[in-house]
């Protein structure tokens, strides 16, 4: 997928954060991007902020539901006719000791997380197919490093890591890529925090697009599974 010009990519979560800064990149080297979430109002501000309607797609979608990942894909396919890429991207973090998760907090990262993963790919897996796509997931570094306050977290990141490497084994017989990233600290709204300056040290979102578009113009031969990443220097605020 060397020439990235005119493929069409979808997005979860792609109002803000990681799921934005992807989208960035992609439409700089010529990509149309498709991007969703809960609130459309804010899907559209955020496709508005990323450039003309012909290259951009704002999209209400819950990927808790798979009707709702079946109709964004087949909105997708009405406008631009194709599905090449997409990017399980969306997801909550609910932080706090086991013996204060309330059931709804332990549903909401689950339905979320993991079975959003799974939606995604249940809706795109046929137009994967047929473009000889690729599927990647974001997970997390918490899905191999626990912590204390992460139970739920920790469990839904483990379970998108192997979720992933399985369904990659399943679809390189139809030639469509599967791969997860793995990121430490990101620089974005996510949990309630809010960047600054003092984030400087962190990952920033664009430099996750720099990866989705290193795995997306790398020789058809070669599969980069599962990749882990970290800031340089994450004592150095």
């Amino acid at each position: 997928m060397k020439d990235l010009t005119g493929k069409v990519a979808y997005i979860t979560g792609g109002s803000k954060g990681i799921g934005f800064g992807v989208a960035k990149k992609l439409m700089e080297v010529g990509m149309k991007v498709a991007i969703s979430g809960r609130t459309l109002k804010t899907v559209e501000k955020a496709a508005e902020y990323l450039g003309n309607e012909e290259q951009v797609l704002a999209l209400s979608s819950d990927v808790t539901k798979l009707e709702d990942e079946k109709a964004a894909i087949k909105k997708i396919k009405e406008k631009w006719g194709q599905v090449d890429v997409v990017l399980a991207n969306a997801g909550v973090g609910h932080f706090m000791p086991i013996d204060q998760m309330s059931s709804e907090d332990w549903h909401v990262m689950v339905d979320t997380n993991l079975s959003g993963v799974f939606h995604t790919l249940k809706a795109s897996v046929e137009a994967l197919k047929k473009s000889k796509g690729y599927y990647i997931t974001l997970a997390s570094l918490a899905g191999t490093n626990f912590f204390a306050n992460g139970a739920g977290y920790n469990a839904t990141k483990y379970g998108v890591v192997g979720f992933t490497q399985a369904a990659m084994l399943d679809l390189r017989k139809y030639d469509v890529k599967v791969s997860t990233i793995m990121p430490g600290s990101v620089s974005t709204e996510f949990a309630g925090n809010s960047p600054s300056e003092k984030d400087a040290w962190k990952i920033q979102p664009e430099d996750i697009g720099e990866l989705v578009l290193d795995l997306l113009k790398m020789h058809s031969r070669t599969l980069p599974s599962k990749i882990e990443v970290r800031p340089t220097r994450p004592d150095k605020k």
